[in-house]
């Protein structure tokens, strides 16, 4: 059975050490591994390929490619290259991309919830070996078939937050990937507007993944293992800003005060400690063991650590594998 504690390695990471942590990772027992596509630092689909190829059986996800910055046949015919050469194993994500990504490069559509089905029906379908013509969405297919779509079925996940989106992932994917700052009470959230969508399609609730990323520092100083935490949380909420994920707490309003006060700095320095203990799982590995289960228990199919700061993963990735991972 596979561990649900997986590991994210971040954009940051360099290309280099791609191959060799991915390794690592799957050595120490971990169940999956997660390669981000944060524009401009790895890119998904090659940072995959690089750790399906260093590697023999371990689940390999990417959270995740935004919808618009390839053409969806592009995207396809990569996916199949990969899920033709390591059956089974490959677990695409699509979301909307950060705004201030896409409209960098002049990609930002008009309707993000219209992009992402048409990303998903149209991958789905190419994948499934059907031949597509349209053009009445924001890609042109004209008689458009995967010459080597893969044998078996690929599972493929959105990483969306607000509500339309969370029910349009219910409806049309397979799984639905959190964001960083996806605490236990959003999960529940998450759940809840899953369903709603899945209804819509008859999709099965009981399959559908949630992998929950999670900001994570583990060492045997639990105190300074929370400081360097805090500082990746108070980075996400002031980069993400106010959203669903913290309006479930009533945590917008504070969090906007923060933000227009003083901006990162601000809630570095402001951010109450609830917010650390909601939003991460840091401190000893006792601290981590007991840290990861509300996650589990409130829906999270399973849990993506997600390093932070990036250049001691490599680190955490070992004291993880022989202090917490034989406990959960």
């Amino acid at each position: 059975m596979k561990s649900s504690i997986g590991m994210l390695l971040h954009g940051s990471t360099p290309p280099n050490k791609l191959g060799t942590l991915s390794k690592q990772v799957e050595d120490a027992g971990f169940g999956s591994l997660w390669l981000s596509e944060d524009y401009f630092y790895l890119g998904g689909i090659s940072s995959a390929a690089i750790a399906l190829e260093r590697t023999n059986k371990i689940d390999i996800g990417i959270g995740v490619i935004s919808a618009v910055v390839r053409h969806p046949a592009v995207t396809a015919m990569e996916i199949a290259t990969l899920a033709n050469a390591y059956p089974g194993r490959l677990f695409p994500g699509f979301g909307h991309g950060l705004p201030v990504w896409t409209k960098q490069m002049g990609l930002y559509p008009k309707s993000p919830l219209s992009a992402l089905r048409e990303v998903v029906e149209t991958v789905r379908g190419l994948l499934a070996g059907e031949t597509i013509s349209k053009t009445d969405g924001l890609f042109h297919f004209d008689n458009v078939a995967l010459t080597q779509p893969p044998a078996d079925p690929v599972s493929i996940l959105t990483g969306v937050i607000g509500p339309k989106s969370l029910e349009l992932s219910g409806e049309i994917a397979d799984g639905t990937i959190m964001s960083v700052m996806a605490g236990p009470e959003y999960l529940k959230y998450v759940k809840k507007h899953v369903a709603i969508g899945a209804a819509r399609s008859s999709r099965h609730t009981e399959s559908h993944m949630i992998p929950a990323f999670v900001i994570f520092n583990v060492d045997s100083d639990g105190a300074s293992a929370r400081a360097a935490a805090r500082a990746g949380v108070a980075f996400y909420l002031w980069a993400i800003g106010p959203s669903a994920l913290t309006e479930v707490y009533g945590f917008n309003d504070r969090l906007s005060e923060m933000i227009d006060s003083g901006g990162l700095e601000a809630v570095t320095k402001n951010m109450p400690d609830e917010w650390l203990d909601i939003f991460a799982i840091s401190g000893t590995p006792a601290d981590c063991v007991s840290q990861i289960k509300p996650f589990l228990d409130a829906g999270a199919s399973s849990v993506i650590l997600a390093p932070y700061p990036v250049d001691e993963g490599e680190k955490m990735i070992s004291m993880t594998a022989s202090s917490i991972l034989n406990k959960i």
